[in-house]
C-alpha cells in the first residue's frame, strides 16, 4: 500500500469522522438548548428563527476558504487528517503554516506527496495537534481565575476592562501573523540576485503576483468594513481574497 493511500485508508476516515461526528453532535445539543433558553427568556419564536437562518447562511462563504485548506492539504496529508483539523479546532492559517514548516524540516523538502513517508506524516501530525492545544490546556487550568480576575460588573466596565487587557494580545498576534507572511513572502523575493549592478528573478514570480493580487482585494475588503460601514464583508473577506488570489493564478498561469 502507498503512503497516500494509506493516508485515505478506512480505518482513518473512520477515526477522524467519528470525532467529527461527536463534536457537530455537541453543536446540535448547544443550539437546541439555546434555542430553548431562548423561548424560556421570552424570545420570540420569529427573531430565533430568523438569528438561526442568518448564522447559517453567514457561516456558508467563511466556510469555504476551510474547505480550500482541506483541499491543499488533501494532496499531501490525505483528506481525513486535514479534514479532522480545520472541522474541530484548526485554524486555516496555523494548519498549512506548521504543516509546512514540520514538513521541511523531516527533510521532504516541503508539502510534496512524492515524497511524504509515514514517519514523516506522524511527526507532522503530532506537531500540528501539540502546537494548538495549549489554548484549551491554558483556558481550562486559567480561565476561571483569569474571569474573576477582569471581573464582570456593568457591560460597559467588563468592555473597558477587557480592552485593556487584550491590548498586548491583539497586537502580538498580529505581530507574528505578520511576521509568518514576510518569512514566506521573503523567501521569493529572495530569488532577486545581484549581478554587476543589475537585479535578476532567477525564481517563481507567480506567488508573488498572487500575494500582490490577495492583497489588493483584503484591502478593498478592509476598506469597504471601516470607511464605508459594511461590516458583513468581514464574514467573507478571507474567503473571498483567497478564492479571488487562486483564481489569479490560473490566469496568470496561462499569460
Amino acid at each position: 500500500m502507498s503512503v497516500m493511500a494509506a493516508l485515505n485508508s478506512a480505518p482513518l476516515y473512520l477515526i477522524c469522522g467519528g470525532i467529527i461526528g461527536f463534536v457537530a453532535i455537541i453543536c446540535v445539543v448547544f443550539i437546541v438548548r439555546a434555542y430553548k433558553a431562548g423561548l424560556a427568556m421570552g424570545m420570540d419564536r420569529v427573531i430565533l428563527k430568523r438569528v438561526v437562518t442568518s448564522s447559517a447562511t453567514f457561516s456558508v462563504l467563511p466556510a469555504v476558504g476551510i474547505l480550500l485548506g482541506v483541499i491543499a492539504l488533501s494532496g499531501s496529508l490525505g483528506i481525513p487528517w486535514p479534514w479532522l483539523r480545520l472541522s474541530v479546532i484548526g485554524a486555516l492559517h496555523y494548519e498549512t503554516q506548521v504543516a509546512q514548516a514540520a514538513a521541511e524540516h523531516v527533510g521532504i523538502g516541503g508539502l510534496n506527496p512524492e515524497a511524504m513517508t509515514l514517519s514523516a506524516f506522524s511527526t507532522i501530525a503530532l506537531l500540528m495537534s501539540l502546537c494548538i492545544m495549549w489554548g484549551m490546556l491554558l483556558s481550562v487550568l486559567f480561565n476561571k481565575g483569569y474571569l474573576k480576575k477582569i471581573g464582570i460588573k456593568s457591560p460597559s466596565e467588563n468592555e473597558t476592562k477587557l480592552n485593556k487587557k487584550s491590548g498586548f494580545g491583539d497586537l502580538a498576534m498580529s505581530a507574528m501573523f505578520i511576521g509568518l507572511v514576510s518569512a514566506y513572502i521573503g523567501s521569493y523575493i529572495g530569488t532577486f540576485v545581484s549581478s554587476n549592478g543589475l537585479f535578476t528573478f532567477t525564481g517563481d514570480w507567480l506567488p508573488l503576483a498572487v500575494v500582490f493580487v490577495s492583497g489588493l482585494v483584503m484591502a478593498l475588503f478592509v476598506y469597504l468594513s471601516e470607511k464605508k460601514k459594511k461590516l458583513w464583508v468581514d464574514n467573507f473577506s478571507v474567503a473571498a481574497s483567497m478564492l479571488i488570489g487562486m483564481s489569479s493564478a490560473v490566469v496568470l498561469s496561462l499569460i
